[in-house]
């Protein structure tokens, strides 16, 4: 016996046997036990059905959401047209792929007399051989789905196509409809770039199966091809030439949009003069050379040989260089050079009309405004100075910790950190300029954190507060018309719990078992939620499936959660709009509005596109920013880069109940239109619009500020002055921010010259490029009620006037400025300058802005100075009336900026009668304010601003103790 044989026997007779031999111990080897296979299989088929839930969880609470805020067809066109087109242009790519490799499999030729090199890809092919069926599935599979996944998420896209409308207006190069190069080209580019994809796909995958095959070989002798495979790949090349020259036909088009540098704008879109004697003839070219190459590649199925296709390609890439690109060159250096600005007039006033046509400012009213006034009959300024505008002197970028000092009233409440202004009836049943933020919830204020208290206990604000525009109180605080917990005051009755906010960011569980916490006029109590908005999750399979998408388990087995049981998510109006309408670009301040009986959230949201021809491109990002600017007020753009914008929707958030309701606001916006198309039923008409909701839809700032940036080119219609740059202008810094950004528009009533009453309007100034006097002063009827909403008045300054950093600098520089800084810095407070006001007044220019003292144990902005420039003469007064009588040197009759307080505590000790609580609440109010009087004679900010606190608590608790109606809060620190 061999030792190989006695291995081989003694290995035998040491295995185990299988069948079932003799008892004895057996030793399984690499195989596990049947109950161990059991539990792998059981742990694998939870782990998918695991997956499969977190797939479906994330898919069942945003049908479940859509469905809540009766926008459920907003969701299902959306999951459609994804579907639809994963499936069309997967199965298409797939088919493509796998055709072409199953043809060129099917085209190997016989392996009878193998080379080398096909001999050592023998052992390639046996490895594939048993698996080809499903090495086929796996590759259409994979390229299926990428392509499928890549063109799923061009549904706006193709939606816009097939509901596309016309603009009415056509193209002055190819005279063809605005809507072409809108909705139709992008479908287009797409389509053709999924055919250069599907063709390359398909080309490599023939090209490696060829080869594997031995259809192409490399290092063999001889043919290096077969027949078959020359003429699948020529077929393939063939197809891409064509593409390729759809390419080039298209691109002829794409001039139109093409965005370029150019020294007469840096954003430059359509054609120049180099475009349309140049490229444009030259793709024309390339696309017959194109067509010709092409026919060539198709064409070696009968004649067999490359040899033509190669010379053909190989003329296309070289008429691609020397055509497209060497011979533009060449007519930009030696034609339009020398002579350019004569040469592009004709294309820079093609550039100017669609520019301000699709930025709507084609109307902008431009009027020469001397900006100087001799001051010759001062009295008549000052007369004049009385109803110019409302002075607005509370500054909603700066009054906020006011807000929150006197009107926070539980530390788990919060205002924005910029305010909101608007119009209210006041008493005398005029509208006046009304500062408006609301007391929205800041779970990081919660005294003690817990996930109950987060989720379930505090789950909203209460209260809008609101003060005048145009005065404070007798201490320079806010003269508040709607104030307190829960809220009094001027504003009409409505609902005070806001559940949706911009500061609500968390999610809440409402309406089971545990109860709320909430106000009412004695105190704290406890709620539970009555509105319609929120998802059930009262039963389990939405509970689980909330539990997932959270990442929170407590929401499946929490004993607070029970029948009634509601979620609410999605909680800023932004969020919310953005949701409903994704197609829609978001103005990044969304406003509160008290309309008919409720709290509602305005939200103005934009159409846009990228493919108005000639129109200059604009990137909404950089040009909203200012000073203000953060991320609560950025604007939410769905596509960043465009050139063409409409304010098309206004939209509405109930602040307790959730509800979103789109108004159609541009009845002739073609863009709107198309997606009304698209989406309908989710856009109301115009006349569904309530009066009392017209009252506070106001021009919206974002739309304010793109057309400000593209006024201080596109203001001038001449393409030689345009050219030439010399009356450009530029949006000045902010002058009272730190910060070198651009300043912000203000929302204020005024009159513009030749207007007889006040408008509610935007305003913003310019100072020509790189120099800081002031250039123009521009204002738009900001009042949606209005038959001239939306014009836009330009004062174009033909003189030398001071501008707004100028201004500053005077003011900064004036003793008295100086006095009342060193003033403050004794009494450890700060300065704080409030918005620069610029309002046109009898041929000059009249500048107000407020002055605060920050400071002390408050540290809140108290109004104390006001200074006023008009002309060459700059003044620092404590208050508005005494500034303008300075500042024209006569007695005016302007209302003070200060008013007495609403309920002022006594002078004198009152006798101590009735509950000791009242009593003692009184006599703690009369104490905090004789010391109150007594800082401000010492100048003690710091006391000051503790008597304040300590006046404040007085009076609640005086209310609370039955005293007579509560003061409004703007008498907190009489």
């Amino acid at each position: 016996m061999t030792i190989a044989n006695f291995e081989v026997r003694t290995l035998a007779f040491q295995m185990p046997d299988r069948g079932g031999g003799p008892s004895g111990p057996r030793i399984r080897v690499g195989r596990p036990s049947r109950r161990a296979r059991t539990l792998l299989m059981t742990l694998g088929v939870l782990a998918v059905l695991a997956m499969a839930f977190v797939m479906f969880s994330g898919f069942w609470t945003d049908w479940l959401w859509y469905r809540s805020v009766d926008y459920s067809s907003v969701f299902t066109t959306q999951l459609w047209t994804k579907i639809g087109l994963f499936l069309v242009f997967g199965l298409l790519m797939a088919v493509a792929v796998g055709l072409n490799i199953w043809l060129a499999y099917r085209l190997r030729p016989p392996l009878s007399a193998m080379s080398l090199e096909q001999q050592s890809l023998d052992r390639y092919r046996m490895g594939i051989a048993p698996y080809k069926r499903w090495v086929l599935l796996a590759v259409t599979s994979l390229v299926g789905l990428i392509a499928g996944a890549s063109a799923s998420s061009q549904w706006r896209t193709w939606l816009t196509w097939v509901n596309g409308v016309s603009f009415g207006q056509k193209d002055p190069q190819f005279k063809m409809d605005v809507s072409f190069y809108a909705f139709d080209l992008p479908w287009y580019r797409f389509l053709l770039g999924f055919g250069f994809a599907a063709t390359v796909l398909s080309l490599i995958a023939a090209v490696l199966v060829h080869y594997l095959y031995g259809g192409l070989r490399i290092t063999s002798p001889g043919g290096r091809a077969t027949a078959a495979a020359t003429g699948h790949l020529s077929v393939l090349l063939g197809v891409f030439v064509s593409l390729k020259a759809v390419a080039y036909w298209l691109d002829r088009y794409g001039l139109a949009v093409k965005s370029s540098d150019f020294k007469a704008t840096d954003s430059w879109t359509g054609l120049r003069y180099v475009d349309a004697n140049a490229y444009l003839p030259a793709k024309t070219i390339l696309f017959c050379i194109a067509v010709i190459c092409a026919l060539l590649f198709f064409a070696t199925l009968w004649r067999r040989t490359w040899q033509l296709p190669v010379i053909g390609f190989g003329l296309m890439v070289l008429s691609a260089v020397l055509i497209g690109g060497l011979y533009p060159a060449i007519v930009q250096k030696f034609q339009v050079q020398p002579n350019e600005q004569a040469k592009e007039s004709p294309y820079i006033k093609k550039n100017i009309d669609a520019t301000r046509e699709a930025y709507d400012i084609d109307d902008a009213k431009v009027t020469d405004y001397s900006g100087k006034n001799d001051a010759s009959d001062p009295k008549k300024l000052r007369e004049a100075s009385d109803t110019a505008a409302s002075y607005r002197l509370i500054d909603p970028n700066v009054v906020s910790p006011a807000f929150q000092q006197l009107q926070q009233e539980r530390k788990y409440y919060q205002f924005p950190s910029t305010l909101d202004v608007d119009r209210y009836k006041g008493p005398d049943g005029k509208e006046q300029d009304t500062v408006i933020g609301l007391r929205e919830l800041d779970i990081t204020g919660i005294p003690k954190r817990n996930w109950i208290n987060d989720h379930f206990t505090y789950t909203h604000g209460y209260g809008a507060v609101a003060a005048k525009g145009t005065g404070t109180d007798s201490t320079g605080s806010p003269d508040f018309t709607e104030s307190g917990l829960p809220a009094k005051g001027e504003l009409p009755a409505h609902e005070q719990r806001i559940y949706y906010g911009e500061k609500t960011k968390q999610y809440s569980i409402v309406g089971g078992p545990q109860k709320e916490l909430d106000y009412e006029d004695n105190g704290e109590k406890t709620t539970s939620y009555k509105g319609k908005s929120g998802v059930d999750i009262s039963n389990p399979l939405n509970r689980a499936a909330y539990a997932v998408a959270f990442n929170e388990p407590q929401i499946f087995y929490s004993g607070a959660i029970g029948e009634g049981s509601r979620i609410l998510y999605n909680r800023t109006p932004k969020e919310r709009v953005e949701a409903v309408a994704p197609w829609l670009t978001i103005d990044g301040d969304a406003y509160p509005a008290v309309v008919d009986g409720k709290i509602q959230w305005i939200v103005d949201a934009y159409t846009t596109t990228n493919g108005y021809p000639y129109a200059s491109r604009t990137t909404l990002g950089e040009t909203t920013a200012d000073a203000l600017t953060d991320t609560q007020r950025a604007v939410v753009a769905q596509q960043n880069q465009v050139n063409y914008i409409r304010n098309s929707v206004k939209a509405t958030v109930d602040a307790y109940d959730g509800t979103v309701t789109l108004y159609q606001w541009d009845t002739e916006d073609p863009v709107l239109k198309t997606w009304m198309k698209a989406f309908p039923g989710t856009v109301k008409p115009k006349s569904d619009i309530a009066p009392d909701l017209m009252e506070h839809l106001r021009y919206p700032q974002d739309l304010f500020k793109v057309q400000r940036e593209l006024l201080t080119r596109y203001h001038v219609t001449d393409p030689a002055q345009f050219y030439s740059g010399s009356d450009a202008w530029q949006v000045p810094d902010d002058p009272t921010n730190r910060q070198s950004n651009a300043v912000p528009p203000y929302y204020l009533s005024m009159k513009m010259p030749g207007q007889q009453d006040q408008k509610f309007s935007l305003t913003t100034t310019f100072t020509p490029n790189g120099r800081p006097n002031l250039g123009a002063f521009m204002a738009v009827d900001a009042d949606a009620a209005s038959k001239d909403y939306g014009t836009i008045r330009l004062l174009k300054v033909t003189s030398n006037v001071l501008g707004p950093q100028q201004v500053q600098s005077k003011l900064n520089g004036l003793p008295e400025v100086a006095e009342f800084v060193r003033n403050l810095k004794g009494t450890d407070s700060e300065i704080d300058y409030g918005n620069l006001l610029t309002v046109p007044l009898d041929g000059g220019f009249l500048y107000i802005e407020p002055v605060y003292a920050r400071g002390g144990t408050a540290n809140y902005p108290l109004l104390k100075k006001v200074g006023v420039s008009y002309g060459d003469k700059t003044v620092f007064e404590d208050s508005l009336t005494e500034a303008l009588n300075a500042v024209f040197g006569v007695e005016g009759t302007t209302p003070p900026t200060t008013q007495p307080p609403t309920t002022k505590p006594p002078t004198t000790k009152p006798p101590v009668t009735g509950s000791t609580p009242l009593a003692q609440a009184i006599a703690d109010a009369q104490k905090a304010y004789d010391a109150g009087q007594e800082a401000l004679k010492k100048g003690d900010w710091t006391a000051y601003g503790k008597a304040q606190q300590d006046l404040q608590d007085a009076l609640r608790r005086a209310s609370e103790a039955g005293a007579a109606p509560q003061p409004r809060s703007g008498s907190k620190g009489s």
